[in-house]
């Protein structure tokens, strides 16, 4: 059903969830797998247009990146990394579309109205800007207990 699925990555503990979710879902039908992320801070944004260097933020996206990579193919897995810059919602579509994926999966933060409206949505932008089916998965939300 699936031949490549492409895996939007945010660097932090939200990604748990969506890896989990699609590693078993990659087994099943064989589909490769492109992790990306999308840097979008000022360096990012310009890296180019200004020649820029590559920012502490930009090399450890890069290096994270390359861990999860190396993570999956050590499971088997066909992986490819891919560190975009710019609008995650318009950078996770065009690798996506480019690399003739046939799903996109991503982790959610679960935030309702008022909180897309205040943090915005990447997956919503998502959803909206592409024909290629979304899987959203929302991310567990870790309560902590307090020792008393």
């Amino acid at each position: 059903m699936y031949h490549s699925i492409l895996v939007a990555l945010e660097n932090s503990p939200t990604d748990k969830a969506i890896l989990d979710y699609v590693r078993p879902l990659a087994r099943l039908t064989g589909a490769s797998l492109i992790l990306t992320h999308v840097a979008d801070g000022h360096v990012a944004r310009n890296l180019d247009q200004l020649n820029l260097d590559e920012s502490d933020e930009i090399r450890k996206d890069r290096a994270y990146l390359e861990e999860q990579r190396r993570l999956f193919e050590s499971e088997g897995f066909t992986v490819t990394a891919i560190l975009a810059f710019g609008d995650p919602p318009k950078q996770l579509v065009e690798v996506a579309e480019k690399s003739q994926c046939d799903l996109i999966a991503m982790s959610t933060h679960g935030h309702r109205f008022v909180g897309d409206l205040i943090f915005g949505s990447v997956a919503s932008a998502v959803r909206h800007l592409t024909d290629i089916p979304v899987l959203m998965v929302p991310a567990k939300k870790h309560h902590r207990s307090s020792a008393t």
